[in-house]
């Protein structure tokens, strides 16, 4: 396994250094990660070079967010192709890195079965190797075609729900470029209420343990010159008691048959305080998140993130006195246990409309999301 930090992109907006490329420079090909730990006090780029190098990204969240690990995975196994790993074994690594984004495992398998296919059809590991590669790319630009057809969607839902505009939408967690192969999910919606002059204030949680609302939704909302403010996820409520909120905007890291929704830690409770009230729900998120193999909310499983990064506080690019660069310092008393979803699930009735780029779905029901997920892949049974 190797891995190296590239140079740092000075003064550049997000949209101008992509979350995450494919190169192929004289020494080989590698996957480079626009690192996510180093947002925003720093843009570097991490150099992956093989598949265990990409879980390793995974799991530390230097590449995160539903659509974007479905990318990360199918390059990751095109990666292993092309250098002559073994693909099988990479791939199962690369599906197990985080359990709970169905996104991760469609793109792996989508990368995999190209592999597997091309190479039954010409016994040549360089033509499986390619068919991967073109696999992967091909998701990337579907994604990207995708997200500019949720934001369509879900600008339309907005005007539909709210007549009138200057929207004020909250947001939890972080669902940009940062996450996709375009302008993101749930925060394409929030630019496009933008561009059209239609967003007063987009309220970013800061999203609990790792921050990243504040961290990044609020370093891409910034960047964008959107008209946003920062609070922390347990002040929401009095913003919704004081009439402050119109809608909330979130996305999605699995959506179940049932139309369960498994989103960033934090987003049930912003459900339950949009219904009592009455303001709108809407999930974006797209048609790979639906898993139709996943009956209902109580089958998604949950992933457990590690306690210290709720009892410490970590700031890796901010050496501080006493501490190393990429050290927690403390904020709970030595051998603290603490609960650490990275996950919470929000059922169905609760959700008022999910959108993707084949349209929306509300009210939100197990048949609504079988027509939708039929339509989006003809032939298939789920």
């Amino acid at each position: 396994m190797a891995d190296q930090y590239a140079h740092s992109g000075d003064n550049k907006r997000p949209t101008e250094i992509p979350a995450i490329r494919w190169e192929e420079p004289p020494e080989g090909p590698v996957l480079v990660l626009l690192d996510q730990t180093r947002l925003p006090a720093e843009e570097v780029e991490l150099v992956c070079t093989d598949a265990s190098a990409l879980v390793e990204a995974i799991r530390s969240l230097a590449v995160r967010g539903a659509p974007l690990l479905g990318i990360a995975g199918a390059y990751g196994v095109a990666l292993a192709a092309v250098r002559g790993f073994e693909v099988d074994d990479a791939a199962s690594a690369l599906e197990s890195a985080r359990p709970t984004a169905v996104n991760l495992a469609v793109g792996v398998r989508r990368a995999h079965s190209a592999y597997q296919a091309a190479l039954a059809r010409s016994g040549d590991p360089r033509q499986a190797a390619g068919a991967a590669l073109a696999a992967a790319r091909q998701l990337h630009r579907e994604d990207a075609e995708a997200s500019a057809r949720m934001a369509e969607h879900g600008l339309a839902l907005l005007t539909e729900l709210l007549p009138g505009g200057g929207h004020r939408i909250l947001t939890h967690c972080n669902t940009g470029s940062l996450v996709s192969g375009g302008e993101g999910t749930a925060f394409a919606v929030a630019l496009a209420a933008h561009r059209a002059g239609e967003l007063r204030r987009l309220w970013v949680d800061e999203t609990r343990p790792l921050l990243q609302g504040a961290r990044l939704t609020a370093y891409e909302a910034a960047s964008s010159g959107m008209a946003y403010t920062l609070l922390t996820d347990n002040a929401a409520g009095s913003l919704f008691a004081a009439g402050e909120v119109d809608a909330v905007l979130v996305g999605a890291d699995r959506i179940a048959a049932d139309g369960s929704v498994a989103n960033k830690v934090g987003s049930y409770p912003l459900a339950v305080l949009a219904r009592y009230h009455h303001v709108p729900f809407i999930v974006v998120a797209p048609v790979t998140t639906v898993d139709p193999g996943t009956p209902d909310g109580a089958a998604i499983e949950v992933e457990q993130r590690p306690g210290h990064e709720v009892t410490e506080i970590t700031a890796p690019q901010v050496p501080m006195a006493g501490t190393e660069a990429g050290g927690g310092i403390p904020v709970a008393p030595l051998g603290t246990q603490a609960y650490n979803p990275a996950f919470d699930v929000t059922p169905p009735e609760l959700v008022t409309a999910i959108v993707t780029e084949e349209g929306v779905v509300s009210p939100v029901t197990a048949e609504a999301l079988a027509e939708l997920c039929a339509k989006a892949r003809p032939g298939t049974t789920g």
